[in-house]
């Protein structure tokens, strides 16, 4: 197999009625350790959304438990990319996924921004250091994938186009992104998390090289001292020279899921589905007790 032979493939297949199946091949043969960079700078990225970054400290998941956090968000997304939404294992990760978020009081307006991060990220992050650009075919094929993923969690008024996509992120960053203490609270523990992973005398460093990789209106909500600009240059320099080098290797031959990243520390001896996230108790650590039907009865 060539290195463009993947692509060529892709762009055999209909990224309408082949969502999933490009997107996996995508995400996990041409672009697996991208994918995962910026899915993390997704996710990040919606706590300066001080709606979403209050919540998360509230319940304490990203700052008491954030490994885990991190884990459970990874590995339910991962099994309905790596198994599709037909199966079993993507029902269950779906419907884990939808328990976790219908315990709170989370706008659609709010879901729907961080459903539109996990299509217009992954996009500027390969277009801007991955070894190749992302296709056109890649493009409409992650989006489609996010709205089935979008509809299956009951998100409404769902963008058709990743352009619309884009114009929603890019406009509800700049309406709602600004300073908030606890969601401050829990980028220092992402942050944290993300520099343990690597040897202690590193912490520093690891921290500059992830503020160097964040726009500004991220680092102005967050109230983060700028890195230099030689630094970011050097640091962003450094990741696209990763990429070039990348595109001198050979293709993959078998996928990498999000489950095989080394970053994934929680579950040593493996894990069921139906058993990662967290089961929120009405009342406690920031779950509202919902009133379902009007009258204040359960």
């Amino acid at each position: 197999m060539k290195r463009y032979d993947r692509l060529e493939q892709i762009r055999r297949m209909d990224p309408h009625k082949q969502a999933t199946e490009i997107y996996r091949l995508s995400s996990a043969y041409e672009f697996p350790w991208d994918s995962t960079r910026a899915l993390e700078l997704a996710l990040y990225r919606t706590y300066a959304v001080p709606s979403i970054g209050r919540l998360l400290a509230e319940t304490a998941e990203l700052t008491d438990g954030t490994q885990k956090r991190y884990d459970d968000t990874s590995l339910l997304l991962d099994a309905v990319v790596e198994h599709g939404f037909d199966s079993i294992q993507s029902r269950t990760a779906i419907r884990r996924i939808n328990q976790m978020h219908r315990s709170y009081d989370i706008s659609n307006d709010d879901m729907r921004y961080v459903l539109s991060t996990f299509v217009v990220m992954p996009k500027r992050w390969i277009d801007a250091y991955a070894w190749r650009r992302l296709s056109r075919h890649e493009t409409v094929a992650a989006t489609n994938h996010f709205r089935t993923l979008g509809r299956h969690m009951g998100i409404r008024d769902i963008p058709e186009t990743y352009e619309e996509f884009a114009d929603l992120l890019d406009s509800y960053e700049a309406a709602h992104f600004r300073w908030d203490e606890k969601a401050r609270g829990v980028s220092d523990a992402t942050l944290d998390l993300m520099a343990s992973w690597y040897p202690r005398p590193l912490t520093p460093v690891l921290r500059t090289a992830t503020l160097a990789l964040l726009d500004e209106p991220l680092l102005r909500a967050f109230r983060y001292t700028p890195p230099s600009a030689s630094a970011r240059t050097l640091v962003r320099r450094a990741v696209r020279l990763r990429g070039r080098a990348v595109r001198l290797l050979p293709p993959r031959r078998a996928p990498h899921f999000a489950r095989q990243n080394w970053e994934i520390k929680g579950y040593p001896d493996g894990y069921e589905v139906n058993e990662l996230g967290t089961w929120p108790v009405p009342g406690m650590r920031g779950c509202p007790v919902r009133h379902l039907d009007g009258s204040g009865a359960e």
